[in-house]
């Protein structure tokens, strides 16, 4: 039976309308080429403007070859941070890097912090002047570890348009790692820290974090950023009771103890379906 022509039109613009949707779905989200580097590739991925904030939201993202890992801002017992220059960008006031949980890897040399796969360091950028494009220019250093530690270097360029729509922060795979950026601790939510005991003078110096993660949370882990001052990996004591578990970070010596005495740390309560961060500062 053949179709009547009123029905083929129908159908041709129908499809029309679908390869349109799927035109603007792919266009959403812009982002340079891929900088390929040593077992590793990286690229900047444009988003769009953040809810009542003049703040445009961009992301570093880095894909590693099976088996290999990068690092977060403290990379544990070994390894390099990345490390982010804007200054060759124009119309930019601030870029602030976020890091989204992160996990730990046991290695030859202690514990690393950081990621594997694939991982999106959201950016909120704050332009000089709003209503204006904002060119992106990102000299990059990055490290990723395997058997043995590679350094890498990218230089990227991306411009994020004035006129960018809501919908081009809703890209998935941004969404996603933007959602895993840790949220400022609430005292009625969890996971949550619940008392921190110092303890940076002796022959051991060590603080004790008490933390109450949700019951069976999975993922649950606790890491430590210093700034500056290097902060050893924190380690479980015991078993974990009701959601309740103790860590100790343990210095290795008192020097190492009197570089954090009175700065603020930052710690990072991580689970697979949420994570919170604190600031405490310990005499």
């Amino acid at each position: 039976m053949n179709d009547s022509p009123h029905l083929l039109l129908s159908r041709l613009t129908g499809f029309l309308l679908a390869l349109l949707a799927c035109s603007g779905s792919a266009a959403a989200t812009d982002a340079t080429a891929w900088s390929e580097g040593e077992y590793s590739q990286v690229r900047l991925v444009g988003g769009g403007p953040q809810p009542d904030t003049p703040a445009l939201l961009a992301g570093v993202e880095i894909r590693m070859d099976k088996g290999w890992k990068t690092y977060w801002r403290n990379p544990g017992d070994s390894g390099v941070p990345p490390s982010f220059d804007w200054s060759g960008s124009t119309n930019l006031k601030k870029a602030e890097v976020l890091y989204p949980a992160p996990h730990r890897f046991s290695e030859a040399g202690g514990t690393a912090i950081g990621y594997s796969g694939d991982v999106i360091f959201p950016v909120k950028i704050t332009p000089e002047r709003e209503g204006e494009p904002v060119q992106l220019k990102l000299a990059m250093e990055y490290g990723i570890c395997k058997a043995l530690c590679v350094p890498n270097q990218a230089e990227l360029t991306l411009t994020l348009p004035a006129n960018a729509s809501t919908a081009q922060a809703s890209d998935s795979h941004l969404t996603h790692f933007m959602d895993r950026v840790p949220r400022p601790a609430d005292p009625g939510a969890l996971p949550a820290l619940r008392a921190v005991d110092a303890k940076l003078d002796g022959k051991r110096p060590e603080i004790l974090l008490d933390i109450e993660f949700p019951a069976f949370a999975k993922g649950a882990d606790v890491f430590i950023d210093g700034g500056d001052a290097f902060v050893p990996v924190p380690t479980p004591v015991g078993k974990a009771s009701g959601g309740a578990q103790r860590y100790e970070v343990v210095f290795a010596s008192q020097a190492e103890a009197d570089r954090i005495k009175g700065k603020p740390l930052r710690v990072t309560l991580v689970t697979d379906n949420g994570s919170r961060e604190a600031n405490i500062t310990v005499e």
